[in-house]
């Protein structure tokens, strides 16, 4: 563990947070953030958690994540069997990354339509592919239950942190706009719309901001720290018993 690059993290995270991304700060996150690995990239998340840091404000952190991290989900995956914990996570995250692109076009159409006479098949469409993305809270217990208390026996709490508060943040969207698609008929149609646009947006930034976290430093930074082979078996195990989604890839 550098704890240089640690300081030199934590300090250009600050600095992103106070000023925001300018070109040159882009450019020293990038150096820091290439030379660094996923332990130590969530330590200094936490680091600035623990000085106070709304874990919200990590967010814009994103973008410099995604340009050093494009190639990363394929070493990641080469370092585990078919079927193992994280294996089977990352599936069920691309399954859900195709139901945000569906609830995108979804919306669009829906946007484009004037009176609500004309948007029944869309407002189906609309119910099923929210009811997909719903049928994820088995994926989310296993995270919780299984994968985050694992880390968090290693007192790697910071990302598992961020990532069950948004957890709770998206769930309570994710109903919100199963409501509004069940309860159309009571509402004006522009609000209607104005509602789904509204809700459907925020989950579709939100949720895929918050994979991308999950793919690029919660799920290395597990493998990185749970490293003996019997306790990923028994992980399997807890994860069995909580059972898995209607959309989880068969082994």
């Amino acid at each position: 563990m550098d704890n240089k690059k640690i300081q030199d993290l934590t300090e250009v995270l600050q600095k992103l947070n106070n000023y925001g991304v300018t070109e040159e700060l882009r450019k020293e996150a990038l150096d820091i953030v290439s030379n660094i690995s996923p332990i130590e990239l969530s330590i200094a998340e936490q680091n600035l958690i623990e000085k106070g840091m709304n874990p919200q404000d990590l967010r814009h952190l994103c973008d410099i994540h995604m340009e050093v991290l494009k190639g990363e989900l394929d070493k990641i995956k080469t370092k585990i069997e078919p079927g193992h914990v994280v294996d089977t996570l990352i599936l069920e995250h691309d399954k859900i990354l195709e139901f945000l692109t569906e609830l995108e076009e979804i919306n669009s159409k829906i946007q484009k339509i004037n009176i609500y006479e004309s948007s029944l098949e869309e407002i189906e469409s609309l119910k099923n592919v929210v009811d997909n993305i719903l049928d994820a809270e088995n994926h989310h217990q296993r995270e919780e239950q299984v994968l985050f208390a694992e880390m968090e026996d290693r007192e790697i709490t910071g990302p598992t942190r961020i990532m069950r508060m948004e957890h709770d943040d998206l769930r309570e969207k994710k109903k919100f706009l199963k409501k509004i698609a069940e309860e159309i008929s009571q509402l004006e149609f522009n609000e209607f719309k104005e509602k789904v646009d509204e809700t459907a947006k925020y989950i579709i930034f939100n949720l895929r901001d918050h994979i991308f976290k999950e793919n690029y430093i919660l799920y290395p930074t597990a493998i990185e720290s749970i490293t003996e082979k019997d306790t990923w078996k028994d992980m399997k195990r807890r994860c069995d018993e909580i059972g898995y989604c209607r959309f989880t890839p068969k082994e």
